[in-house]
Order: structure tokens, then C-alpha cells, then sequence
């Protein structure tokens, strides 16, 4: 008889799962989303609920319906070698690129920043990080249960400080919420909806969703269909907790403008509304939370690409990619939080159509025999349309002229995708090659992939 999970084991994992996810851009993005949404945030959330709260859902799903061992499992069912690239690429984009140094930013910004005269942060900033990275280090180097205790520790601490700031912001709002800007005053709906991207979460949950499913095979649940059901349970508790305080910090910053005034990232509205309500002992105490909360983070990313470029390239071992990576993170964060928001958005615009694409091609996949057909296809289009919007993101943030061969593809893009201007061109080319090739999958019996 399939072992049913109680309540408490559901509970268990979901927290397990929202810890992995509940990292730096976690914090950031909605609070600044709030300052800049100011009276249009509610429309803003929602789509930032979209992309932050909802695609991280239905990764966790979409590895549990496969029934894939891991990522590069799921996605050679486009190719082989598309499969080692996507996934190291996704891998490098969580980890060492973009979202571990960030967890080191972050930790400075929130923990340290607001301690620090001016004319010292620079020098704090590389100090802090060479300690952060060393401890990351070390500790990534000789894994212990140290690191399970303060993650399980933390997980339940940090939503509790969380949720007595956000009842205290609700019962006593430091101030009006003010005026929308820039983008946030005529689109904010989708403006959300792309800077849900920055969590980096759905990315993530491609990832996340293999150890929960190990988890709840670890408690007995052999059954597909039980895993996928249990696997959405704890997915529920994970994504439910996050969306409760995105919804939360969102608000916090936007009724904090009018006594702070906006700041270029979320970690200072953190920082100086925790101080507003309690004081220094507030500040010190959510210094100490957030710094652990980035290291286990950071701890975790760098444990989970060296393993995974250990097993593609078996030579150099797990402690010398490790060493790599961290040193690699230490370098990035000194650029500043700023810097490392700024520059992993092209390549969130390119990675995330294809992430979302693959997500929906597993779900779909019994409908057209799970042909490669459809895969290679919808794929191929994703490819297409992302890979050039993430280029031209990348030279409108750094303010230059499209490259030569650029210009007109992006023109034809404006003028026949709908949504293009809006990050979402890629959608309904991608949503018509599924069904004309599924139809034809279907219709001339293609051979399947390896399901």
C-alpha cells in the first residue's frame, strides 16, 4: 500500500523549499518594486506574482510530471548537447554569474551598508565579501550539518521577523504611498511581470524540484502519481509563504518613499524601515538573519554546481570547481548590488523563454506523443526571439547603438510580434509551433523522445 505523507511532512519539505528559494533577490526586488509601483503596486504584484511565485510552481510540477532524474535529463528531450549547455549555462546563471555573488551584495547592503560611513563602503564592501566567500568556502569545501541546522533554523526565524515587520507596516504604514515611475506609470502590470525574472526562481525550481521529489521518495512514496500530488503540496507551502511576503515587502516599500525617498535597490528600504519600527536592536537583528539567510544560500549554490560540473567534467574535482566559483563570486560582488541587477538582466531575457518554454513542453508533452518534433521546434523559436532580446537589452543598459545586424531584426520583431515591446514576443510564435507541429506529431505517428 502507497505510504500517505501527514500534514507535518508536507510542512517539513515546504519549508525545506522555500528556504532554497528564499534567498537575496527574494528580499530586493519586491521592495523596490513597491517604492517605484507607488499607487499602481497592486497591478504590479500581480504580475510579479506571475513570474516570481507561479513559474517556480510549475517548474517544481513540471519536473515531478516528467519523471526526469535532473535537468539535463528533461532537457535532452530537445538534444543531447543543447541539454549540457542550457543546463550549465542555467547553472552558472543561479550560481557564480549572478545570483550567489548577489547573495554577498545583498548580506552588504542590508547587513553591513547602513553601519558604514560614505567614504568607507567601498573597502567594507571587498572586506565583508573575502569573509562571506571565505566562509562560503570553507564550509562548501567540508559539508557538514552545521549548515542543514542553520538553514532549518533560519527558515522559521526569517519569516517571523519578516511577518512582524510587514503587521507592523500594515498597522502603522510610514507614510502614503506616492506617485508611479517610470515604466511602473503606464505599463506596471507587465513591468512586474518582467522584473519577477530577477528572483531567478523559475530558474531555480528546475533545479529545487529533483530534491524535493528525492525528499518524498525518501519517506516512501514510490507512486508517480503520489510523488506529483505530494510534490504540488509542499510546492503550495513553499510558493504560498513566498507570495504572502512578496505581497508584504511590496507594500512596505511603497508606503516608505515618502519618509525615505527611493533608493536604486531594495536591500536600504529594508534596512531603514526595520530601524523605523525597532529601533537599532531591530536593524542588528535583521542584519544577523539576512547575513546567515545569503550564506546558506550562497553555500547551497556553490555545493550544487560544483557537483554538477564535477559529473560533466569527472577530471577536475569538486573542491578545485568550488574554489573557482567562490573566488569567481568574490570578484562580481565587488561590482555592487547595483551592478549585478543591472547586468544579469539580458541574460534573465534570454534564459527565461527558454526555461518556460521547456516547462510547458513537459506538461503538454502526452499530447503529441512526446515527439522531438515539437521540442527541437518550439524551442528553435524561443532561441530566436530571446537570444536577441537579451542583446538588445544589453545595449540599451549600456546605452549603445544596436549592433549593425541587429537593427532590422529587431524592427521586424516590433512590427509582427504581438507583446514584443512588453518581453513576451516569443510567446505566441512559440504557443503556434507547438500546435502545428503537435497536430503533425500526431498525425505521421513521430517516434517519441526517451520519456
Amino acid at each position: 500500500m502507497e505510504k500517505k505523507l501527514s500534514f507535518s511532512s508536507y510542512l517539513a519539505i515546504g519549508l525545506m523549499l522555500f528556504a532554497l528559494f528564499f534567498g537575496a533577490g527574494n528580499l530586493i526586488f519586491p521592495a523596490q518594486l513597491g517604492q517605484y509601483a507607488g499607487t499602481n503596486m497592486w497591478l504590479a504584484v500581480i504580475g510579479f506574482l506571475i513570474t516570481g511565485v507561479g513559474l517556480p510552481f510549475l517548474g517544481i510540477l513540471a519536473i515531478g510530471f516528467s519523471g526526469s532524474r535532473n535537468l539535463q535529463d528533461l532537457a535532452s528531450r530537445i538534444h543531447p548537447v543543447y541539454a549540457v549547455i542550457f543546463t550549465s549555462l542555467l547553472y552558472l546563471t543561479i550560481g557564480p554569474f549572478f545570483a550567489a555573488p548577489r547573495t554577498g551584495a545583498v548580506a552588504f547592503d542590508v547587513g553591513i551598508s547602513p553601519f558604514i560611513s560614505a567614504e568607507y563602503t567601498q573597502i567594507a564592501l571587498i572586506i565583508f565579501t573575502l569573509l562571506f566567500f571565505g566562509v562560503t568556502l570553507w564550509l562548501a569545501l567540508t559539508p557538514a550539518k552545521l549548515v542543514d541546522r542553520v538553514g532549518k533554523i533560519l527558515s522559521p526565524a526569517i519569516i517571523i521577523l519578516l511577518l512582524v515587520l510587514l503587521v507592523m507596516v500594515v498597522m502603522k504604514p510610514m507614510g502614503t504611498i506616492g506617485s508611479p515611475q517610470g515604466a511602473y506609470a503606464s505599463g506596471a502590470f507587465m513591468k512586474g511581470f518582467t522584473e519577477g525574472y530577477n528572483t531567478m526562481d523559475a530558474l531555480a525550481s528546475l533545479v529545487f524540484g529533483i530534491l524535493v521529489i528525492n525528499a518524498i521518495r525518501s519517506m516512501g512514496v514510490t507512486n508517480k502519481i503520489a510523488i506529483l500530488a505530494a510534490t504540488a503540496k509542499t510546492g503550495a507551502v513553499a510558493t504560498g509563504l513566498l507570495a504572502i511576503l512578496y505581497v508584504g515587502i511590496a507594500y512596505l516599500g511603497a508606503t516608505s518613499t515618502q519618509l525615505f525617498g527611493l533608493f536604486d535597490t531594495g536591500g536600504p528600504v529594508l534596512s531603514n524601515s526595520s530601524s523605523y519600527y525597532f529601533g537599532a536592536f531591530g536593524s542588528v537583528m535583521l542584519a544577523v538573519i539576512i547575513i546567515l539567510a545569503c550564506l546558506t544560500t550562497s553555500i547551497g549554490l556553490m555545493m550544487a554546481c560544483g557537483e554538477y560540473f564535477h559529473i560533466i567534467m569527472p577530471k577536475i574535482s569538486y573542491k578545485i570547481f568550488v574554489t573557482i566559483f567562490t573566488t569567481f563570486c568574490f570578484v562580481v560582488a565587488n561590482f555592487g548590488l547595483s551592478n549585478i541587477i543591472t547586468y544579469s538582466i539580458p541574460v534573465l531575457m534570454f534564459l527565461y523563454p527558454l526555461s518556460v518554454v521547456l516547462i510547458l513542453l513537459t506538461f503538454c508533452s502526452p499530447l503529441f506523443n512526446h515527439s522531438r518534433l515539437v521540442y527541437v521546434s518550439a524551442t528553435a523559436i524561443a532561441f530566436m526571439i530571446s537570444s536577441i532580446d537579451g542583446l538588445k537589452t544589453l545595449c540599451e543598459l549600456l546605452e549603445i547603438d544596436y549592433f549593425g545586424w541587429m537593427a532590422p531584426i529587431v524592427s521586424f520583431y516590433q512590427r509582427v510580434l504581438p507583446f514584443y515591446n512588453e518581453g513576451l514576443g516569443w510567446l505566441l510564435p512559440v504557443l503556434a509551433v507547438m500546435l502545428v507541429t503537435g497536430v503533425l506529431a500526431r498525425l505521421l505517428k513521430m517516434s517519441s523522445v526517451n520519456t
